[in-house]
């Protein structure tokens, strides 16, 4: 899934795992004069260096780009970039140069006991949309469609006012709407700015369906009295 620049600047601002830098972030001459050294960066991570230049994650700072001369503070490992390291020598998280798809690179973790990698995020959006759902207590998220979303992206908001929410909201909306009260098995994914919810089940066999109903009537049998929308939740996003 595309990452959702609109959503990716409101996780930024209001995430509690992410202190962004407010010194006006690098220019694009500083910026390409890295990329000849290391090669193309992932567009999100272009953007977050664009517009703040650097910051933290859980207060361990994200690599950046140092001006006069340009130097970036990360460190190129054959095909991994690393910008990122957990504090007290950590796992090391990686752009996997290797991996790329459309503008973004995929972002892997290096074990540092075993040196083992794992792929956690398919963008550097992915990554801190993932910090931000460990920080606030969502885990991977409230199912695996969303745990998968928010690997690519923190949400989705369409021209047509379909919105489906990042780690930063979700808990919220959920709260506002008091989905664990009157829907136990079901969380609010996101809303259509019409007065109407998207909701998925937390757990059980059917996971993957996506049902419509009134954010007024939300009651614990959501499968009879809302509309089923799609099974496939990333296909019909991309689709719209």
């Amino acid at each position: 899934m595309d990452v959702d620049f609109v959503l990716l600047r409101e996780l930024v601002e209001t995430g509690s795992a992410i202190d962004a830098a407010r010194d006006g972030g690098r220019s694009e001459a500083s910026i390409r004069a890295v990329e000849s050294a290391v090669g193309p960066l992932s567009r999100s991570y272009r953007w977050w260096l664009t517009h703040y230049g650097g910051g933290t994650v859980g207060g361990t700072e994200i690599a950046t780009v140092v001006p006069g001369p340009e130097t970036f503070t990360g460190r190129l490992d054959g095909e991994r970039l690393c910008f990122y390291q957990e504090a007290d020598c950590g796992d090391s998280y990686h752009f996997a140069l290797d991996r790329r798809v459309g503008e973004e690179h995929a972002v892997v973790r290096r074990d540092h006991r075993t040196g083992d990698e794992e792929q956690v995020a398919e963008s550097f959006a992915g990554f801190l949309s993932t910090r931000e759902a460990l920080a606030a207590g969502l885990g991977d998220g409230p199912n695996p469609t969303i745990a998968r979303l928010w690997r690519s992206t923190p949400g989705v908001l369409l021209p047509d006012g379909v919105l489906v929410y990042g780690p930063q909201a979700i808990r919220e909306r959920n709260e506002t709407y008091e989905v664990r009260e009157y829907a136990p098995h079901w969380v609010l994914i996101g809303d259509d700015s019409g007065g109407g919810g998207l909701l998925m089940r937390r757990r059980g066999r059917d996971r993957t369906s996506v049902f419509r109903l009134d954010l007024g009537a939300i009651e614990p049998d959501v499968e009879r009295a809302g509309d089923r929308l799609t099974d496939d939740l990333i296909g019909w996003l991309a689709a719209r």
